[in-house]
């Protein structure tokens, strides 16, 4: 298996490739675009395994909205402290 920001070794066809350079290049929706895209056109097999790959190296992982919802809820916290004080 490839690492994570490295191209497999032989993309399967000349969309999967596009994407993929798009991804190496820090086009990151970009690529998510073209890999879904390419999912919705009914491809070959390979072509749905890499971009399904794709797109699941690119997924924001869950934990990082947690720990969003957590900087807000004691940003709000410290904001009621800083107006009940005044």
């Amino acid at each position: 298996m490839a690492k994570g920001g490295q191209t497999p070794q032989d993309p399967a066809s000349p969309e999967m490739r596009a994407a993929w350079q798009r991804m190496e290049a820090g086009d990151v929706a970009g690529a998510r675009r073209e890999a879904s895209r390419l999912l919705a056109s009914n491809p070959s097999a390979e072509d749905r395994a890499q971009a399904e790959e794709l797109l699941s190296r690119t997924r924001t992982p869950p934990a990082v909205y947690g720990f969003a919802v957590l900087v807000l809820v004691i940003l709000g916290l410290l904001v009621a402290l800083a107006l009940s004080r005044y």
